[in-house]
């Protein structure tokens, strides 16, 4: 008996774990998860890079008598994981407009495009976005010499649009297109963005995971400091682009999000967004008033983001969602302006995959989405709420879009 006991105790010690492995065990695996998430960052990086400047180097957001404005004659780079290399080239009146500011040519029908990013063309080539397609489409529609003039600037809404109407009008145009889209009426209340700081970008990568990391903790809790921190790793673009890919999957985490985010969506809107609502009710007012003071017709368009263009797209959402609100209500106000509405939403029914025309992380319109938004806008102003671009001169069927 004696020696069992001897035996038990012997092998009791030898299966104990000496105290530095229970040190060295953890660490292995916390070392291995540290190495699979850093090979899983470089091979995202590897699939999407990017450039460390931005077009938003070329604007001035902090101007407190003109509000956002471009650089003139300014040039900057940008590439975001999900788009090409563009360059953004801003004239000597601080305009991407693909063209010098210039007086209007003879014989030659201008419209003057305003709004924001979407409107710009953020993300992408400017000879790609609709500001530089619509035109040429509308000349062909028509028969007209028809230019278009981008006065777009990120960040530019609809208090600050009306504000700076003088501008608008320098550039002659024949007809006002104001872009709208849901981030507008979103931060219409919202004050100026800072300046741009661009002072971590000549920092090593551990520089620059510093500086988020710093960012992120010390505006946010520690559960929201690391979600901040995942969202700006190039691993949750990887993960957002796969996930995506399934229209249902999107639609479910579109939805998740705070009333400021996802409340333009809501059937019945909040308080809030009843406030911002009514807030660009009285800018739009505003601007019409200005523009049929000078004689100049001025047509609104809700330009829909994917939340919008998916739901639709589906044909169905859940109870209290209606993607079709902030169109109705923006729809409401320009008509009661005596405006003219270019209706958009309804128009994606016809289109086969809207969804498809936006970048899936970043949220702005891709190529296919710009080129969507010009042939909607081209039907709309071609058929009669702008005499001017009316189809009278049309001698061809308009192509139907390919399936």
């Amino acid at each position: 008996m004696t020696q069992s006991n001897d035996s038990d105790v012997g092998n009791t010690e030898q299966a104990k774990l000496p105290r530095r492995d229970w040190l060295l065990l953890p660490l292995a695996g916390l070392l291995t998860v540290v190495f699979l998430v850093g090979v899983t960052e470089a091979i995202a990086r590897r699939i999407y890079p990017k450039a460390q400047t931005s077009g938003d180097d070329c604007v001035v957001f902090d101007d407190p008598a003109h509000g956002p404005r471009g650089i003139p004659n300014s040039v900057c780079w940008e590439k975001i994981p999900e788009s090409e290399l563009t360059a953004y080239r801003f004239n000597s009146c601080g305009h991407r407009a693909g063209m010098e500011c210039r007086p209007k040519p003879p014989g030659t029908y201008r419209i003057v495009l305003v709004g924001t990013s979407f409107a710009e063309g953020a993300r992408i080539p400017f000879e790609k976005s609709f500001g530089w397609l619509l035109p040429a489409e509308l000349s062909q529609r028509t028969g007209r010499k028809v230019e278009l003039y981008n006065e777009s600037i990120p960040d530019r809404f609809p208090a600050t649009i009306a504000a700076n109407f003088d501008e608008v009008m320098k550039a002659e145009p024949d007809l006002i297109l104001y872009a709208v889209t849901p981030r507008d009426i979103q931060y219409e209340t919202e004050p100026p963005r800072k300046a741009v700081d661009t002072s971590g970008r000549k920092r090593n990568a551990l520089g620059r995971a510093w500086r988020v990391l710093k960012a992120a903790f010390t505006e946010h809790s520690i559960a929201g400091g690391i979600l901040d921190t995942f969202n700006n790793t190039r691993t949750s673009i990887l993960l957002r682009n796969i996930l995506y890919q399934s229209q249902s999957q999107y639609l479910k985490t579109s939805l998740i999000g705070s009333d400021d985010a996802i409340g333009y969506l809501n059937s019945e809107p909040s308080a809030a967004w009843q406030k911002r609502i009514q807030s660009f009710s009285a800018d739009d007012t505003a601007l019409e008033a200005k523009a049929k003071a000078a004689g100049v017709p001025l047509a609104v368009v809700l330009l829909p983001d994917r939340a919008i263009s998916t739901m639709i797209q589906v044909g169905e959402w859940p109870a209290g969602i209606d993607p079709y609100k902030l169109d109705d209500e923006l729809r409401a106000i320009v008509a009661g302006d005596g405006g003219i509405y270019l209706d958009m939403p309804r128009a994606l029914r016809t289109l086969p995959n809207p969804r498809r025309g936006f970048f899936p992380q970043d949220g702005h319109p891709n190529p296919e989405g710009h080129a969507m938004i010009a042939e909607i806008l081209a039907n709309e102003l071609t058929r009669g709420a702008v005499p001017a671009l009316s189809k009278t001169a049309l001698t061809y069927p308009v192509r139907e879009k390919n399936q």
